[in-house]
């Protein structure tokens, strides 16, 4: 429904403003026992990228699903084009064209890619869809971001990134006035990227206007007009992107200044051999791979999205095949059919989908951080001790700062960078001595990395051996001991990380020989 704004009579041209397309004023959003929003104002100019900016729980999420109509505010008003408007669902908000690309991904699995992106939208021909057609639309989608996935291709064979890019394309189809970007690059290379920027700047240039939420701080540079900080479900200020800096942006988001971007490392790995991989394979995948993780090290997985990274340690985990290689925990080689034996020697996995593989997301905060260690909580008939679950979750609580109103919480509802450290919780309870972490810090802000950061220095003072998947490479260089770059399911090679870079790293990961230029470093054979 929507009614004029007081002064506008219906069907005239608004007289808000020439370039303001979207106004929310005073808005407040309340769920049981969490203020979301509280007394919230923004609004969007047409052509424009305007940039959110928070800390995880700030209340963005929650400020776009109201716009984009999957929330009613409880208090305040949404002015879309001159009108007050009050969208009852996202199909309605969508057709009054409003779209948005969610930071969870939102695809249907056992569709194809043509499928998702037009899915109650197919071209049809009498009462039948036009494959045909479905196909040839859908192509010309993923051409403009430059992709190459098969339209008939299921999304449940697709990589992470690349469900992402087909989320992306998805919005773009709808041909909207208002476009909503929540952490859309969180799982893309630079290259994709880089194409997705370029989109963008097509968008701005028809006149769209664009919200754009990202943790990724340094990518507003090249694409931000305006930028709104948010806090505890506040809002903190608006101001042109070229009139303030980064340092500016963290300071009000955290509300206190962040001198380092990642801590001093107090960890030193020992010599002793931890975890001992050798000639591990899988057909058509990867391998052979062969590394070894020492004691109190943080070992990081480098390489380009397909490079193998997250399949081998997938193996490891006992969570997919392996054809051939051993695996080896101390002087003991191991035998690993399932997670459940890589659990039992002390292996865990975090895996890059935590809204898929990494939580019961049904389940409350506190079942989902004992899930892996249930026994710890249960009596001798196998029935779980709730109040010392209880107090187990609210440690865990304290020691992450999980942002929920308690620990029966479901983990649904909290904010992705919560439900993240929700999943780090498990595996800490459950003691583990290898931790392989993939994608440990995607959709989290920059002062919850921080803290993330911190934690996985103290688990390898403790003598845990961390192996650390991260497409960001300044993270790579910033928290890892040494690095092993994979190529096309390839271990390519292994660098002292205090004596390389980033771009001797990206030619190894690229398949390229390294420039004569590049500085001196330790290899380490495979």
């Amino acid at each position: 429904m929507s009614k004029p704004v007081a002064g506008i009579p219906h069907g005239a041209t608004p007289a808000c403003g020439e370039t303001e397309l979207l106004r929310m004023s005073h808005v407040t959003k309340r769920f049981p026992g969490v203020l979301a929003l509280d007394d919230v104002s923004f609004d969007l100019r047409r052509g424009e990228v305007h940039s959110i900016c928070g800390e995880n729980g700030a209340g963005k999420s929650t400020l776009m699903k109201i716009i984009s109509g999957q929330y009613l505010p409880d208090e305040g008003t949404l002015v879309y084009k001159g009108f007050e408007r009050h969208f009852a669902s996202s199909l309605e908000a969508q057709a009054a064209g409003i779209a948005i690309i969610h930071q969870e991904l939102n695809l249907v699995p056992h569709l194809s890619v043509a499928e998702n992106i037009f899915l109650a939208r197919e071209p049809r021909r009498a009462f039948f869809i036009d494959r045909r057609r479905l196909r040839a639309d859908a192509q010309r989608c993923l051409n403009r971001l430059g992709i190459d996935i098969d339209p008939g291709a299921l999304v449940r064979t697709l990589s992470v990134a690349q469900r992402q890019m087909v989320e992306i394309a998805r919005a773009l189809s709808l041909d909207a006035e208002v476009l909503i970007m929540d952490e859309p690059t969180s799982s893309l290379t630079d290259a994709e990227t880089g194409q997705l920027f370029r989109s963008i700047h097509e968008l701005k240039q028809g006149g769209v206007g664009i919200i754009y939420i990202s943790h990724r701080l340094d990518e507003l540079t090249g694409i931000t007009d305006r930028v709104t900080v948010m806090r505890d479900g506040r809002y903190i200020s608006t101001d042109m992107f070229r009139d303030t800096t980064i340092n500016q942006i963290v300071a009000r988001m955290v509300g206190r200044s962040l001198e380092h971007t990642f801590p001093p490392r107090t960890s030193v790995p020992s010599s002793e051999v931890l975890l001992q991989v050798e000639q591990l394979t899988r057909v058509n995948v990867f391998g052979p791979v062969s590394f070894a993780l020492r004691r109190g090290e943080i070992l990081g997985f480098a390489g380009l999205i397909g490079a193998g990274r997250t399949e081998v340690a997938r193996a490891i985990f006992g969570a997919d095949p392996l054809d051939d290689g051993t695996v080896r925990f101390g002087n003991e080689t191991l035998t690993i059919r399932s997670p459940v034996d890589a659990i039992r020697h002390g292996i865990a996995y975090l895996s890059e989908d935590r809204k898929a593989t990494g939580l019961a997301v049904n389940m409350p905060v506190a079942s989902n951080i004992t899930l892996a260690h249930m026994q710890a909580v249960s009596n001798r008939f196998g029935l779980i001790r709730f109040a010392e679950e209880d107090a187990v979750a609210r440690d865990y609580v304290e020691k992450l700062a999980i942002r929920t109103p308690g620990v029966r919480q479901i983990a649904r509802n909290l904010s992705g960078g919560n439900q993240q450290k929700v999943v780090i919780s498990k595996w800490l309870f459950r003691n583990s001595r290898v931790l392989f972490f993939d994608e440990p810090t995607r959709g989290i802000d920059v002062g919850a990395k921080y803290a993330i950061y911190e934690l996985l220095d103290r688990l390898a003072a403790q003598g845990v051996g961390v192996v650390m998947i991260s497409s960001e490479l300044p993270e790579i260089l910033g928290m890892t001991d040494r690095v092993a770059v994979f190529h096309e399911g390839q271990l390519a090679t292994i660098l002292d990380t205090r004596q390389t870079t980033q771009e001797e790293i990206m030619h190894y990961a690229s398949g390229r020989p390294v420039r004569d230029d590049s500085p001196d470093r330790t290899e380490d054979s495979p």
